[in-house]
Protein backbone atom coordinates (compact mmCIF):
# COMPACT_ATOMS: atom_id res chain seq x y z
CA UNK A 1 0.00 0.00 0.00
CA UNK A 2 1.46 3.22 -0.64
CA UNK A 3 1.93 6.50 1.34
CA UNK A 4 -1.38 7.77 1.88
CA UNK A 5 -0.10 11.23 1.29
CA UNK A 6 0.74 10.13 -2.21
CA UNK A 7 -2.17 8.82 -3.37
CA UNK A 8 -3.76 11.74 -2.06
CA UNK A 9 -2.07 13.25 -5.10
CA UNK A 10 -3.38 10.67 -7.55
CA UNK A 11 -6.62 11.60 -9.26
CA UNK A 12 -7.79 8.29 -11.74
CA UNK A 13 -9.67 9.10 -14.67
CA UNK A 14 -10.77 7.61 -18.43
CA UNK A 15 -9.74 9.25 -21.87
CA UNK A 16 -13.46 10.99 -22.70
CA UNK A 17 -16.56 9.91 -21.02
CA UNK A 18 -18.72 8.92 -23.88
CA UNK A 19 -17.55 5.73 -24.88
CA UNK A 20 -18.40 3.72 -22.08
CA UNK A 21 -21.59 2.46 -23.14
CA UNK A 22 -21.96 0.01 -20.87
CA UNK A 23 -21.15 1.75 -17.87
CA UNK A 24 -23.88 3.96 -17.80
CA UNK A 25 -27.69 2.97 -16.60
CA UNK A 26 -29.42 2.06 -20.11
CA UNK A 27 -32.17 4.77 -19.63
CA UNK A 28 -29.55 7.75 -18.79
CA UNK A 29 -29.54 10.52 -21.55
CA UNK A 30 -26.26 11.70 -23.57
CA UNK A 31 -26.38 14.37 -21.87
CA UNK A 32 -26.36 13.39 -18.34
CA UNK A 33 -23.38 10.95 -18.80
CA UNK A 34 -20.75 13.83 -17.70
CA UNK A 35 -23.03 13.90 -14.51
CA UNK A 36 -23.04 10.17 -13.84
CA UNK A 37 -19.26 9.73 -14.63
CA UNK A 38 -18.31 12.66 -11.96
CA UNK A 39 -20.13 10.63 -9.03
CA UNK A 40 -17.16 8.01 -9.66
CA UNK A 41 -14.16 10.02 -10.56
CA UNK A 42 -12.77 13.32 -10.36
CA UNK A 43 -10.67 13.53 -13.33
CA UNK A 44 -11.40 13.15 -17.50
CA UNK A 45 -9.60 13.52 -20.41
CA UNK A 46 -11.78 15.84 -23.31
CA UNK A 47 -11.01 13.72 -26.65
CA UNK A 48 -13.69 15.38 -28.99
CA UNK A 49 -11.55 18.63 -29.26
CA UNK A 50 -8.77 16.83 -31.01
CA UNK A 51 -11.27 16.24 -33.91
CA UNK A 52 -13.36 19.51 -34.00
CA UNK A 53 -13.20 23.03 -32.78
CA UNK A 54 -15.40 23.23 -30.04
CA UNK A 55 -16.94 26.16 -29.04
CA UNK A 56 -16.42 27.81 -25.47
CA UNK A 57 -20.18 27.12 -24.57
CA UNK A 58 -18.85 23.29 -24.43
CA UNK A 59 -16.48 24.34 -22.19
CA UNK A 60 -18.77 26.02 -20.18
CA UNK A 61 -21.38 23.49 -20.18
CA UNK A 62 -19.09 21.07 -18.71
CA UNK A 63 -17.76 22.85 -16.19
CA UNK A 64 -20.85 23.42 -15.14
CA UNK A 65 -22.08 19.70 -14.73
CA UNK A 66 -19.44 18.51 -12.74
CA UNK A 67 -18.40 19.58 -9.14
CA UNK A 68 -15.98 22.19 -7.70
CA UNK A 69 -13.65 19.38 -7.36
CA UNK A 70 -13.92 17.68 -10.73
CA UNK A 71 -11.11 18.84 -12.92
CA UNK A 72 -9.94 17.89 -16.83
CA UNK A 73 -7.28 17.43 -19.24
CA UNK A 74 -8.14 18.43 -22.45
CA UNK A 75 -6.73 17.46 -26.02
CA UNK A 76 -5.03 19.81 -28.33
CA UNK A 77 -6.86 20.29 -31.59
CA UNK A 78 -5.10 18.02 -34.28
CA UNK A 79 -3.60 21.00 -36.35
CA UNK A 80 -1.62 22.13 -33.29
CA UNK A 81 -0.30 18.39 -33.29
CA UNK A 82 0.25 18.24 -36.78
CA UNK A 83 -1.74 15.35 -38.09
CA UNK A 84 -2.90 17.05 -40.50
CA UNK A 85 -0.17 17.01 -42.69
CA UNK A 86 -1.63 19.52 -45.41
CA UNK A 87 -2.28 21.84 -42.70
CA UNK A 88 0.65 23.74 -40.81
CA UNK A 89 -0.44 24.74 -37.40
CA UNK A 90 -1.31 28.55 -37.49
CA UNK A 91 -1.40 31.81 -34.88
CA UNK A 92 -5.19 31.99 -35.81
CA UNK A 93 -6.37 28.12 -34.96
CA UNK A 94 -4.31 28.51 -31.37
CA UNK A 95 -5.88 31.77 -30.70
CA UNK A 96 -8.89 30.00 -31.19
CA UNK A 97 -8.77 27.59 -29.45
CA UNK A 98 -7.05 28.75 -26.56
CA UNK A 99 -9.78 31.33 -26.06
CA UNK A 100 -12.80 28.47 -26.21
CA UNK A 101 -10.48 26.91 -23.22
CA UNK A 102 -11.12 30.05 -21.07
CA UNK A 103 -14.51 29.50 -19.42
CA UNK A 104 -13.21 26.13 -18.23
CA UNK A 105 -9.71 27.65 -17.24
CA UNK A 106 -11.87 30.10 -15.25
CA UNK A 107 -13.76 28.13 -13.86
CA UNK A 108 -10.34 26.16 -11.89
CA UNK A 109 -11.19 23.39 -14.08
CA UNK A 110 -8.75 22.92 -16.78
CA UNK A 111 -5.87 21.02 -15.50
CA UNK A 112 -3.82 20.32 -18.99
CA UNK A 113 -4.09 21.00 -22.14
CA UNK A 114 -2.73 17.28 -24.00
CA UNK A 115 0.19 17.78 -27.09
CA UNK A 116 -0.53 13.97 -28.53
CA UNK A 117 2.14 13.85 -31.37
CA UNK A 118 1.87 11.87 -34.48
CA UNK A 119 4.32 9.09 -34.99
CA UNK A 120 5.60 11.33 -37.92
CA UNK A 121 6.41 13.91 -35.29
CA UNK A 122 10.20 12.96 -34.94
CA UNK A 123 13.05 14.57 -32.82
CA UNK A 124 14.84 16.72 -35.05
CA UNK A 125 15.55 20.70 -34.31
CA UNK A 126 12.57 21.94 -36.33
CA UNK A 127 10.14 20.20 -33.63
CA UNK A 128 12.16 20.67 -30.61
CA UNK A 129 11.67 24.52 -31.64
CA UNK A 130 8.11 23.97 -32.23
CA UNK A 131 7.64 22.72 -28.43
CA UNK A 132 9.51 25.44 -27.51
CA UNK A 133 6.65 27.83 -28.85
CA UNK A 134 3.59 26.31 -27.69
CA UNK A 135 3.27 27.54 -23.89
CA UNK A 136 3.47 31.28 -25.69
CA UNK A 137 -0.01 30.47 -27.45
CA UNK A 138 -1.61 29.32 -23.85
CA UNK A 139 -0.24 31.64 -20.14
CA UNK A 140 -0.82 30.59 -17.20
CA UNK A 141 -1.89 26.77 -18.47
CA UNK A 142 -0.27 23.91 -18.13
CA UNK A 143 0.47 21.80 -20.97
CA UNK A 144 1.42 18.17 -21.66
CA UNK A 145 3.08 16.23 -24.25
CA UNK A 146 3.06 12.72 -25.25
CA UNK A 147 5.39 11.49 -28.10
CA UNK A 148 4.51 8.81 -30.19
CA UNK A 149 7.71 7.95 -31.84
CA UNK A 150 10.38 6.47 -29.90
CA UNK A 151 13.40 8.72 -31.10
CA UNK A 152 12.80 11.10 -28.69
CA UNK A 153 12.83 8.71 -25.65
CA UNK A 154 15.63 6.10 -26.93
CA UNK A 155 18.08 5.71 -24.16
CA UNK A 156 20.34 8.22 -26.17
CA UNK A 157 18.24 11.30 -26.75
CA UNK A 158 15.39 10.94 -23.57
CA UNK A 159 17.66 12.66 -21.26
CA UNK A 160 17.71 15.81 -23.52
CA UNK A 161 14.46 15.57 -24.24
CA UNK A 162 13.46 15.15 -20.48
CA UNK A 163 15.85 18.49 -19.89
CA UNK A 164 13.82 20.55 -23.04
CA UNK A 165 10.54 19.66 -21.59
CA UNK A 166 11.59 21.26 -18.26
CA UNK A 167 12.61 23.93 -19.94
CA UNK A 168 10.12 25.02 -21.48
CA UNK A 169 7.79 23.89 -18.56
CA UNK A 170 5.94 20.97 -20.05
CA UNK A 171 4.55 17.99 -18.68
CA UNK A 172 5.75 14.90 -19.66
CA UNK A 173 2.77 12.00 -20.41
CA UNK A 174 4.17 8.82 -19.62
CA UNK A 175 2.31 5.76 -21.34
CA UNK A 176 1.61 2.08 -20.98
CA UNK A 177 1.27 0.66 -24.15
CA UNK A 178 2.64 -2.10 -26.98
CA UNK A 179 6.31 -2.10 -27.46
CA UNK A 180 6.63 -2.75 -31.17
CA UNK A 181 8.30 -0.69 -33.70
CA UNK A 182 9.17 3.25 -33.93
CA UNK A 183 5.64 4.64 -33.33
CA UNK A 184 5.69 3.31 -29.63
CA UNK A 185 7.33 4.76 -26.84
CA UNK A 186 9.06 2.93 -23.98
CA UNK A 187 7.72 3.18 -20.29
CA UNK A 188 10.25 6.76 -19.29
CA UNK A 189 9.16 7.27 -15.49
CA UNK A 190 10.00 11.46 -14.99
CA UNK A 191 8.10 14.42 -13.87
CA UNK A 192 9.32 17.55 -15.62
CA UNK A 193 6.79 19.78 -14.05
CA UNK A 194 6.52 19.79 -10.21
CA UNK A 195 2.67 20.99 -10.67
CA UNK A 196 1.53 17.63 -12.85
CA UNK A 197 2.41 13.91 -13.99
CA UNK A 198 0.53 11.99 -16.51
CA UNK A 199 0.22 8.73 -17.41
CA UNK A 200 -1.84 7.22 -19.94
CA UNK A 201 -3.24 3.62 -20.38
CA UNK A 202 -3.10 2.76 -23.90
CA UNK A 203 -3.97 -1.19 -23.41
CA UNK A 204 -1.10 -3.47 -24.79
CA UNK A 205 -2.65 -5.21 -27.74
CA UNK A 206 0.19 -5.61 -30.18
CA UNK A 207 -2.23 -7.24 -32.56
CA UNK A 208 -4.43 -4.04 -33.00
CA UNK A 209 -1.58 -1.77 -32.41
CA UNK A 210 -0.99 -0.45 -36.14
CA UNK A 211 -4.12 -2.14 -37.44
CA UNK A 212 -6.50 0.17 -39.51
CA UNK A 213 -9.66 0.36 -37.53
CA UNK A 214 -12.86 1.90 -37.47
CA UNK A 215 -12.64 2.78 -34.00
CA UNK A 216 -10.24 3.62 -31.24
CA UNK A 217 -11.85 0.96 -29.04
CA UNK A 218 -11.00 -1.48 -31.59
CA UNK A 219 -6.91 -0.39 -31.15
CA UNK A 220 -6.93 -0.54 -27.52
CA UNK A 221 -9.20 -3.37 -26.93
CA UNK A 222 -7.45 -4.58 -24.11
CA UNK A 223 -8.27 -5.13 -20.48
CA UNK A 224 -5.40 -4.65 -17.91
CA UNK A 225 -5.64 -7.35 -15.28
CA UNK A 226 -4.82 -6.31 -11.64
CA UNK A 227 -0.82 -7.47 -11.28
CA UNK A 228 -0.81 -5.57 -14.71
CA UNK A 229 -1.82 -1.89 -13.00
CA UNK A 230 -0.19 -3.00 -9.49
CA UNK A 231 2.96 -3.33 -11.19
CA UNK A 232 2.78 0.93 -11.89
CA UNK A 233 2.50 1.53 -8.17
CA UNK A 234 6.44 2.12 -7.80
CA UNK A 235 6.63 4.50 -10.90
CA UNK A 236 3.54 6.28 -9.06
CA UNK A 237 4.80 6.88 -5.83
CA UNK A 238 8.28 7.83 -7.73
CA UNK A 239 6.65 10.69 -9.54
CA UNK A 240 3.64 11.67 -6.50
CA UNK A 241 6.92 12.04 -4.69
CA UNK A 242 8.29 14.79 -7.49
CA UNK A 243 4.64 16.76 -8.53
CA UNK A 244 2.06 17.99 -6.70
CA UNK A 245 -0.65 16.08 -8.40
CA UNK A 246 -0.51 12.91 -10.72
CA UNK A 247 -3.30 12.09 -13.37
CA UNK A 248 -3.74 8.71 -13.88
CA UNK A 249 -5.59 8.04 -17.30
CA UNK A 250 -7.47 4.95 -18.34
CA UNK A 251 -7.30 5.41 -22.87
CA UNK A 252 -8.31 1.17 -23.25
CA UNK A 253 -11.84 2.38 -24.07
CA UNK A 254 -13.33 -0.59 -25.55
CA UNK A 255 -16.68 -1.67 -23.86
CA UNK A 256 -16.32 -0.48 -20.38
CA UNK A 257 -12.69 -2.00 -20.23
CA UNK A 258 -11.13 2.02 -19.38
CA UNK A 259 -14.10 2.23 -16.09
CA UNK A 260 -13.53 -1.33 -14.92
CA UNK A 261 -9.64 -0.54 -14.92
CA UNK A 262 -10.13 2.93 -13.37
CA UNK A 263 -11.86 1.28 -10.50
CA UNK A 264 -8.93 -1.27 -10.23
CA UNK A 265 -6.51 1.34 -9.60
CA UNK A 266 -8.38 3.47 -7.57
CA UNK A 267 -8.76 -0.05 -5.26
CA UNK A 268 -4.82 -0.54 -5.76
CA UNK A 269 -4.42 3.00 -4.38
CA UNK A 270 -6.90 2.74 -1.31
CA UNK A 271 -9.21 5.21 -2.61
CA UNK A 272 -12.88 5.26 -2.43
CA UNK A 273 -14.80 3.09 -5.35
CA UNK A 274 -18.23 4.10 -6.12
CA UNK A 275 -20.47 1.24 -6.96
CA UNK A 276 -21.87 1.30 -10.48
CA UNK A 277 -25.70 2.19 -10.35
CA UNK A 278 -28.45 -0.34 -12.42
CA UNK A 279 -30.31 3.24 -13.30
CA UNK A 280 -29.16 6.82 -12.91
CA UNK A 281 -29.47 8.76 -9.97
CA UNK A 282 -30.81 12.25 -9.68
CA UNK A 283 -28.73 15.09 -10.83
CA UNK A 284 -26.58 16.34 -7.97
CA UNK A 285 -25.39 19.81 -9.51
Amino acid sequence: MMNPELTAKIRVGTCNWADHTDFYPSKLKANERLNYYARHFSLVEVDSTFYHLQPASNFARWAERTPDSFVFDVKAYRELTWHDRERPPSAETFERFGAALRPMQEAGKLRAVLFQFPPWFTDEPKNREYLGTCPEFFPGQTLAVEFRHRSWLTPERREETLALLREHGLVHVMVDEPQIGSGSVPRVIAATSPSLAIVRFHGRNRQTWYARVETTGERFNYLYQPDELREWLPSLEEVAEQASEVHVLLNNNRANYAVRNAKDFQMLLGQPVTPDEPEAAPSLF
